[in-house]
């Protein structure tokens, strides 16, 4: 078996007047993994994995909130070259990346795990 990652794409939506047309809407990117024997085995393991994350609830206005699955943006074989540990990467060109690193590397307060845990504990 083969390890491969994906990368999902959601959209929550909801019933309300606050963005009656609906144009623009809060999106979820998710990376999961998947062992598969092949890429096309894989993609369909994705799919269901993002059609049964599909919900419907409501919202604190009583209005209905979806969670809707769009579609795979990226799939990616893990493998040998990877660490047993990772889960996704992305090879690319980039002018300077040490150099310019403040550009591409937040601080590490700005950290979207570290920020959450910060508020969690004001409340």
């Amino acid at each position: 078996m083969k390890r491969y990652s994906a990368k999902l794409l959601f959209q929550y939506r909801a019933d309300s007047g606050d963005n009656p047309n609906g144009i623009m809407r809060t999106c979820e990117e998710r990376l999961i993994l998947v062992k598969a024997h092949n890429a096309k085995a894989a993609l369909g393991k994705v799919q269901a994995c993002g059609k049964k994350s599909e919900f419907e609830s409501k919202g604190e206005a009583g209005n209905t909130v979806y969670f809707d699955f769009i579609g795979v943006m990226d799939l990616l074989e893990i493998g040998i070259e990877c660490e047993p540990d990772e889960v996704w990467y992305d090879i690319y060109t980039r002018k300077l990346p040490m150099e310019r690193k403040h550009i591409f590397i937040p601080p590490e307060d700005e950290l979207n795990a570290i920020m959450l845990e910060r508020e969690s504990k004001r409340k």
